[in-house]
């Protein structure tokens, strides 16, 4: 089981371990990318995750993705940097 005061200790690793995106009211919150099943426009950008909850998101496809790649360059920088 995950012990949530880890991250309340070790704040960065929110950061290392999730992507930060923004609700449509403004408030900014982290998710594992690793749990996006796929991403719908319907306008707005919809994270469907692999449990089928959906988040709705004010960042574009291409800024989501774009998060989600450098967060695997963190995570993997030999493989992604080739």
């Amino acid at each position: 089981m995950f012990n949530s005061s880890l991250l309340i200790a070790n704040p960065w690793l929110i950061w290392y371990s999730m992507i930060k995106v923004t609700r449509l009211n403004g408030t900014e919150y982290y998710i594992n990318p690793h749990q996006i099943e796929c991403m719908e426009v319907r306008p707005d950008t919809t994270l469907v995750m692999l449990s089928g909850k959906s988040h709705i998101v004010r960042e574009e496809v291409d800024d989501v993705m774009g998060k989600i790649e450098a967060y695997y360059r963190r995570i993997c920088p030999p493989v992604m940097q080739e």
